[in-house]
């Protein structure tokens, strides 16, 4: 069975990874818990990638950097206002409600991005002393519907946000993904975000995020936050080391930017066949109908993951190690279960 293209956190960490972690092993004793010269190197790295007063900090993983993220922006009376399709109320198994006492609200998003005229109407109790109070709008980019945000749709929503005295959290578990969708760089993929939960794990990193505090957002006693959230390596040198790795050379950019490419490659070999591609392919999942019994046909040789059991949706995603021929196998799987 192949189970490659569940998701891109099914592939395995990149090479240029692993080198990175023998040679931080190669160090031999440095200071624990982030006092390290490789974590230091990254914090510099995020500060001239994302601009004045740019804070970070890693964490092992993206409920936490999701979590961590939002624990800067929201008191526990506070609301966080998501599509109904995020990553935040769907994955999470309520972390963020759990961990911070925060509601989410939910809006209704067809092609999983957020609209100011979307998340209007759950802004009207504003100031009510009986309602939960709206402070964040969390966007996911790319989205898990496959889509991304402009920079001009980002950037407008933004605005809007801000002009209500909201914040903006941008959870870019993708962020790569979009970036190379746009052609631009990570910071002008998340345009207007205050803080960004930043994903490395499901773009060749062996597992390792990063929570990014944008223009002075980073909330006092940051540090006590970090560990009381029980996100504190002893050795986070080993993080610091996967994330500096795809810095280098942008290899970020050439890993999304491949993984983008076999989506769309998939797309095209599915034109001629029954199935059909249901959204844009704008990152590095395809979404696309499949006859329940073609469907059965493909899984005996390809896990597929289910989106919509009753219209028969599945979702394919690829990643950095996606290969021609992996694409072409399933492709012709499909072929041959649904021909056109």
């Amino acid at each position: 069975m192949n189970d490659a293209f569940v998701s891109d956190a099914c592939a395995g960490a990149h090479p240029a990874v692993i080198d990175a972690l023998v040679r931080a092993n190669a160090l031999g004793p440095v200071l624990p818990a982030g006092d390290d010269p490789l974590t230091e190197r990254v914090r510099a790295r995020v500060a001239r990638l994302f601009g004045t007063g740019a804070e970070a900090i890693l964490v092992f993983n993206g409920t936490a950097a999701n979590v961590l993220g939002l624990a800067a922006m929201v008191r526990p009376y506070e609301a966080v206002v998501c599509a109904d399709t995020a990553h935040l109320d769907q994955d999470e198994c309520g972390a963020p409600e759990h961990g911070l006492g925060v509601k989410l609200i939910t809006v209704p998003a067809a092609d999983g991005k957020l609209t100011p005229a979307a998340i209007d109407p759950v802004l009207g109790r504003t100031g009510v002393a009986r309602a939960v109070q709206p402070r964040v709008v969390s966007v996911s980019q790319a989205t898990e519907l496959g889509t991304t945000y402009t920079r001009a749709e980002l950037r407008a929503l933004a605005d809007h946000v801000h002009a209500r005295g909201l914040l903006l959290h941008v959870d870019g578990a993708r962020l790569a993904n979009a970036a190379a969708w746009l052609g631009c760089d990570l910071r002008e993929a998340a345009a207007g975000a205050d803080v960004i939960s930043l994903g490395f794990t499901k773009n060749g990193a062996l597992g390792a995020e990063l929570v990014v505090y944008l223009g002075g957002s980073a909330p006092p006693g940051l540090a006590h936050r970090h560990k009381q959230a029980m996100q504190v390596a002893g050795k986070m040198r080993f993080l610091a080391a996967q994330v500096d790795a795809l810095l280098d050379g942008d290899l970020w950019l050439a890993n999304a930017a491949a993984a983008n490419a076999m989506a769309r490659r998939l797309a095209r070999r599915l034109e001629p066949t029954a199935a059909t591609v249901t959204r844009p392919v704008e990152a590095n999942s395809v979404f696309f109908s499949l006859p329940r019994d073609a469907r059965r046909a493909v899984e005996a040789g390809h896990r597929l993951l289910v989106w919509d059991e009753r219209s028969g949706e599945v979702r394919v995603t690829c990643s950095w190690e996606t290969r021609e021929r992996d694409v072409d196998e399933l492709a012709d799987a499909i072929a041959t279960a649904a021909p056109a």
